[in-house]
């Protein structure tokens, strides 16, 4: 009988020792949620990423104001680039923040891509970072390259830095540096300008066409292009150099519309392109007419310079200045939408279309914008 209420008693004191270490617990795991919510970019906490893949990163409670590049995973993750602060992972929930201290390159992102594979990639002045979903890695550039231009369906193609010609091809094992062929314009922008700090060659934009040309558009020699074969050749003055201001504005975006004709970085003409090369003078040069381009008879502008370009899911262009907010042209008519923080004009760098088909834009200074049907507002993680 004593034997008994013994076993009984100890039974009892395990059940409720058992009963305050799952309490301590309990509370232990509230408390680490609970900071999760409280974190600054000056701390580096384990998140979802971090559990589960043992990368380290910061858990912020809010974007970048330099804003440059957006860009949707196949997860459906975004990832704003940053002219400054690294790169910004958002998932709907928590906002994770990767830096150079983290295996960035850079801390400014120029553009973001993915391969078939998930990996993402991130353009820097400095190089190229990899993220594979563990952990980040440059890619090291084949010194070794013989200058030889190719191109496969599975290519990445990246612009690298402002201050050398050409681009580079990551073929899924290295990253080639290719340079444009030798260009006279070039030679004279240098002598006129001998202590100009950039390449005329430098790009500012990358396009991949429909059938699967790459376009390049330089600072200050026009347009290259590469057909898997040769490179090609177009210059107009006008798509490089602002009459008004007198300044140069270069080749800032490419697009093919739903016709299959291009627009490049101005509303002035849309250019037919033909199949094959002109060659001139032992230079390879684009066969192409221009066409009429877009007039906006509210503003009586005959010509808009663009950042930026896409197309939403009724064939409308959208186009991003720098600082006169987002035009779409249907093709007949522009509409203006201003992009302003109360009285203040916003000043655009980049418009994207995400996997729903919805409208995004890039910033200098006041984050990342979303459209809403109507116009375009500050995005705000959790609350948009």
């Amino acid at each position: 009988m004593i034997a008994t209420q013994f076993y009984t008693f100890i039974r009892q004191y395990l059940i409720q020792i058992m009963k305050l270490k799952l309490l301590i617990l309990f509370c232990t795991l509230t408390m680490l949620m609970s900071c999760k919510g409280q974190n600054s970019s000056k701390s580096t906490e384990k998140t979802f990423d971090n559990i589960r893949y043992g990368t380290l990163c910061d858990t912020v409670t809010s974007l970048s104001n330099a804003i440059m590049i957006i860009y949707q995973d196949k997860k459906n993750s975004f990832w704003f680039g940053s002219r400054g602060q690294g790169v910004f992972k958002y998932n709907g929930k928590y906002i994770l923040q990767y830096t150079v201290k983290h295996g960035l390159v850079s801390n400014d992102i120029w553009g973001i891509q993915e391969d078939k594979f998930g990996n993402i990639y991130l353009d820097t002045q400095d190089g190229v970072s990899k993220y594979d979903g563990k952990k980040f890695s440059t890619l090291t550039v084949n010194n070794n390259a013989d200058n030889e231009w190719k191109s496969e369906p599975d290519d990445l193609w990246f612009k690298g830095n402002w201050n050398i010609n050409g681009p580079y091809r990551f073929d899924g094992k290295s990253l080639h540096h290719l340079e444009f062929p030798k260009n006279k314009l070039a030679d004279e922008l240098q002598a006129k300008f001998p202590n100009m700090n950039w390449s005329p060659y430098g790009l500012y934009s990358l396009y991949k066409d429909k059938k699967g040309n790459i376009w390049f558009g330089t600072s200050n020699l026009g347009i290259y292009r590469f057909d898997g074969k040769s490179i090609s050749w177009l210059y107009e003055k006008h798509l490089t150099d602002v009459e008004e201001s007198g300044g140069s504005f270069g080749i800032r975006s490419i697009f093919e519309d739903s016709e299959s004709k291009f627009w490049f970085c101005n509303t002035s003409y849309r250019f037919h392109i033909y199949p094959g090369d002109s060659i001139v003078s032992g230079k390879s040069l684009i066969r192409y007419q221009r066409e009429k381009g877009m007039e906006s008879a509210k503003e009586k502008r005959d010509l808009i310079y663009f950042m930026s370009i896409t197309e939403d899911d009724k064939h409308n262009l959208l186009m991003a200045t720098y600082g006169d907010g987002v035009w779409r042209y249907d093709g007949k008519n522009m509409l203006h939408y201003p992009v302003r923080e109360g009285e203040k004009a916003i000043t655009l760098f980049s418009i994207y279309k995400d996997n729903r088909e919805e409208l995004w834009l890039g910033t200098h200074e006041e984050g990342a914008y979303k459209f809403n049907g109507h116009s375009f507002e500050k995005f705000r993680p959790g609350e948009n």
